[in-house]
């Protein structure tokens, strides 16, 4: 068949994840072709996500690029991706997930501060409820762009750090000092390449499937149909992660308020059957126990 299409965004992790496909691809004897594309929320770097009010700000020109016959398919970071797709697309392969974590990054000068007296730089919703939860008297400026950008921001900005994926550090094997944050649960599928699809290409969604990490599909969809019941877009405070041990599954989940003060948990450890939708389920305990009128409140704040 003639060669496979690849869109992507054109930032470089995002074409690292890209050439990862196409290795995955070639390694089983197809061709393929890298289409960068510039997305929306590449072009706007002085806003936080919140404030664009786009759903899939880092997805939709990709998305458009598909359904217009313009690529085959479309590489993305997982946690970027909407729960809820534009009618003929779907995600076709999960690769393996490799590093999950957020981690925090000082400046030199901050070296030796506790985290509590720390200045943090994010525009991420989650990172700064589950940091004020901890340290309610935090301070926190806005931050964007990529990895380099960001890293070039703490440097020459007015604060002491920031909180980076990091799959995003390893993957462009950068050599930097970081710290594990323990209390910081990741974003729902964070740490995941997944490819999508259009609907009426069988016969590549059929080849992306030979690709596909089953283990890391489970944990990853329990963590986005969890997200999804709770109607959170990838803006709320929302954090899921889900692990597999053997026959048995780790389930750890929370919403918090954009302060911090109130947080809704679960941690559940149970055996997987493929009948039972759990992250429906567990998100529905959170609803039951105050997330709903939670959820109301964010909505309504952002």
């Amino acid at each position: 068949m003639k060669s496979i299409r690849i869109g992507t965004r054109n930032s470089a992790l995002a074409l690292w994840q890209a050439r990862e496909v196409a290795r995955h691809l070639q390694n089983s004897n197809y061709l393929t072709d890298i289409v960068p594309i510039v997305s929306s929320g590449d072009k706007n770097l002085h806003q936080p996500l919140y404030a664009l009010g786009i759903t899939g700000v880092f997805t939709r020109d990709l998305d458009i690029a598909l359904l217009n016959d313009e690529i085959d398919i479309a590489v993305h970071s997982l946690k970027d991706v909407p729960t809820n797709l534009p009618e003929n697309l779907e995600i076709v392969a999960y690769l393996e997930r490799d590093f999950p974590q957020d981690v925090l990054i000082r400046k030199e000068s901050a070296k030796d501060k506790e985290f509590h007296e720390l200045k943090l730089a994010t525009s991420s919703l989650r990172r700064r409820a589950f940091w004020l939860k901890n340290f309610p008297k935090a301070e926190f400026s806005d931050i964007r762009g990529n990895i380099q950008t960001r890293l070039k921001k703490l440097e020459e900005g007015d604060f002491d750090a920031t909180i980076l994926s990091l799959a995003g550090i390893k993957r462009m094997k950068m050599d930097i000092d970081y710290e594990m944050i323990p209390f910081m649960i990741p974003a729902p599928s964070q740490g995941v390449i997944a490819v999508v699809g259009h609907s009426d290409k069988k016969e590549i969604n059929d080849i992306l499937s030979s690709i596909n990490h089953k283990p890391t599909q489970i944990c990853v969809e329990m963590e986005r149909n969890f997200l999804n019941t709770l109607e959170g877009g990838c803006t709320a405070p929302i954090g899921a992660f889900a692990e597999i041990f053997e026959d048995q599954i780790r389930f750890k989940a929370a919403l918090c308020s954009l302060d911090g003060k109130n947080c809704i948990a679960t941690d559940e450890n149970f055996i997987y059957n493929e009948e039972e939708n759990f992250g429906k389920k567990f998100a529905r305990v959170v609803l039951e126990n105050g997330g709903k009128e939670l959820m109301a409140e964010i909505k309504n704040q952002i």
